[in-house]
């Protein structure tokens, strides 16, 4: 019979515990020593600010955003302050994604997202179309894992989303896009909070109909974009923009919806550029829509 005891965790976290208080209620040992047999970790080479200790600790710095079917947390993930030495993958801020079951998710579109989609363990489809308690697990697990997969896949293909760290269950952790300093952490703005000048809303402009195309190549669309979800990375000096919130992402081939959604996309997006003074040229949805569509 096989065991899933891991000796050298159990040992290193048995060193980690004689030397560290009790932790406090908004803390937990680190997740990261559950995903080491699994692929619920995000692509590799992992960065190097990616904290990999079995000794490190999770504390809960409080809710970032409120949302339809999950809510946003900022996580510090940290060695214990005495073995702190300023080297890279010792301390990281993360954004810890906590989906919800239906029961208490405000988000009803769903089936118009999903088509296309197909589930192949039947137990959990069987469940989930009868709403047991265990088919709503399965669904927030299911929301969860389509974008940690996702933001996989997209970091792979080098469109800009945060790069994501870990899957655990109904919680993803994933790369915190904003500044922590003297004044502590503070979340990158979305560009629907943003004044932009016109040189930076012409950049924004060109990169956003890139990442449009990029997706559309891959035979995607975001499926909900629009300056609510889209950041503006407060960490460059010239902020570029980064791509949030991709657990619905389209199939352009395969749902029977997708060139509506990316028609939409298109006009959220120009519209809004364009009522920050980007040029009807750089920001014509339909001239978007017609370069993603004839990509295929």
């Amino acid at each position: 019979m096989t065991t899933s005891f891991d000796q050298d965790a159990f040992f290193a976290r048995a060193m980690f515990t004689a030397t560290v208080a009790e932790l406090d209620k908004d803390q937990r040992w680190s997740t990261w020593p559950e995903t080491a047999h699994t692929m619920d970790r995000g692509p590799q080479p992992f960065p190097d600010w990616v904290v990999q200790h079995d000794g490190a600790i999770d504390t809960e710095l409080g809710i970032l955003k409120t949302g339809k079917e999950a809510d946003a947390f900022l996580l510090e993930r940290a060695l214990p302050e005495e073995l702190l030495s300023g080297a890279p993958g010792e301390a990281v801020l993360m954004v810890a994604k906590r989906y919800r079951s239906p029961d208490h998710s405000t988000f009803h579109r769903g089936s118009a997202y999903t088509d296309g989609r197909r589930t192949t363990d039947t137990r959990e489809a069987r469940a989930m179309a009868k709403g047991t308690a265990f088919g709503k697990q399965v669904a927030a697990a299911q929301w969860a894992r389509t974008e940690f997969d996702m933001l996989c896949r997209l970091w792979e293909a080098g469109l800009p989303v945060p790069y994501p760290i870990q899957l655990v269950g109904t919680e993803l952790c994933m790369e915190f896009i904003g500044t922590d300093d003297e004044h502590g952490a503070v979340a990158a703005p979305r560009l629907q909070e943003t004044a932009p000048d016109g040189p930076t809303v012409a950049r924004w402009a060109h990169l956003l109909r890139g990442a449009v195309l990029d997706l559309a190549l891959l035979g995607l669309v975001h499926g909900d974009l629009s300056p609510y979800n889209i950041l503006a990375d407060s960490r460059q000096a010239e902020p570029d923009p980064v791509i949030i919130d991709v657990p619905q992402v389209i199939d352009l081939i395969a749902n029977p919806n997708g060139t509506e959604f990316l028609r939409r996309d298109c006009v959220n997006v120009c519209t809004w550029l364009r009522s920050h003074g980007a040029s009807a040229s750089a920001a014509d949805p339909e001239e978007w829509f017609r370069a993603a569509t004839a990509q295929h």
